[in-house]
């Protein structure tokens, strides 16, 4: 298979977490035969540094005219730290999603079994754990009318849903429901807001066309305590834009760290694949972000092209990897494995993984060793 893919590395930790990631996607390709073509393009802080635009137009047609998306991260401090800035890093990716129609993502949720320890959670608590959320992407608060006032002393956001934006991701989440244990729940705030009881009515009408998958409520609220005392009742999550933007980081202290969790941004014509985590500008440029995350989006980018196999050998490398202790110093203090070495483990892994016979246990200690 020959896919066109549009590399948009970001920025902070984004460069080096993506580059590892197209280093598995290397020996994918090298190993089954396949062809991927990267072209890189600029997004965020780093374009509005040299186009002014934190979304060029010519890295919006690149996206257009490509298979894929994948993204590293995007977000900068000075930007963050600075609440009169107009043009902000994070306008782009919201513009991307909306012109890319990516209205459903995608963020699975399970932890390794040779990190449950690494979670500040009980053990009893996060063993077994296996749930996927379904964030709708391009609707909500973060797409709504915005106002603020000349003094600066009044704002609004408005949050608008419609039949349609609520329709098209409910039967996606229903659909891996039916894959899964069959059972969806649907997190909204419906004794409040209007645009949860819009969900709520639409949801069950759609919920009588799956008759096999059992339909389950959640405030949001008791939903985010849930996910920390009782993560095991979760099969599929189904919620608003603003929702699962906060379920889903929260839900990473289940796996240990934010820099485990992926995620996959669809629409009808057009896919993104990144990590959940974000710029992490205090780790730029210093060997020691995570790129398990940016590996495993790499590896549900397979999957949507239905690269069963080749996505199974990424999460087979990353097993791997985590259970020889080839990682980052989040999941392991003590660790002498930066972001680089993790990711030539993984690509190599899936070059030659019977060169693991000759790995040399010992070294892992002292940082030495990945793949003889």
């Amino acid at each position: 298979m020959e896919l066109k893919i549009a590399v948009l590395a970001g920025d902070g930790v984004g460069p080096e977490v993506v580059l590892q990631a197209k280093k598995a996607l290397h020996a994918i390709a090298d190993v089954f035969e396949h062809t991927f073509i990267f072209e890189d393009a600029l997004m965020g802080a780093v374009a509005i540094e040299r186009t002014g635009s934190p979304l060029p137009e010519q890295t919006l047609n690149l996206c257009l005219n490509t298979d894929a998306v994948l993204l590293g991260a995007i977000g900068d401090p000075k930007f963050d730290n600075n609440p009169l800035a107009k043009v902000r890093p994070e306008q782009g990716l919201l513009k991307l999603r909306k012109s890319l129609g990516l209205f459903t993502n995608i963020r699975p949720i399970k932890p390794y079994r040779p990190l449950l320890n690494a979670s500040p959670l009980k053990r009893v608590i996060i063993e077994g754990v296996d749930f996927v959320i379904f964030r709708e992407l391009t609707g909500g608060a973060y797409f709504g009318e915005k106002k603020i006032n000349e003094a600066g002393t009044y704002a609004s956001d408005l949050c608008e849903y419609s039949k349609e934006e609520i329709t098209r991701i409910t039967h996606l989440a229903f659909q891996a429901a039916q894959k899964r244990r069959n059972k969806v729940t649907l997190v909204d705030k419906a004794n409040v807001l209007e645009t949860s009881r819009l969900w709520r009515r639409v949801v069950k009408e759609i919920a009588a066309q799956y008759p096999s998958v059992d339909l389950n409520f959640l405030f949001i609220d008791n939903a985010a305590m849930q996910i920390i005392v009782n993560p095991k009742q979760f099969d599929v999550i189904l919620t608003e834009n603003l929702f699962g933007d906060i379920l889903s980081d929260e839900a990473s202290v289940i796996t240990g760290s934010i820099g485990l969790l992926a995620s996959a941004s669809l629409g009808e014509k057009n896919a993104l694949f990144e990590p959940v985590h974000g710029s992490y500008s205090k780790g730029k440029g210093k060997n020691i972000a995570n790129p398990i995350a940016s590996i495993l989006s790499a590896a549900m980018l397979l999957e949507h092209f239905g690269l069963q196999d080749e996505a199974g050998k990424v999460y087979e490398a990353v097993e791997k990897a985590i259970e020889y202790q080839v990682v980052t110093k989040d999941l392991k203090p003590d660790s002498n494995f930066g972001t680089h070495d993790v990711g030539d483990f993984v690509a190599n892994y899936i070059l030659s993984k019977d060169d693991l016979l000759y790995f040399n246990n010992d070294n892992v200690h002292i940082g030495q060793s990945t793949i003889v």
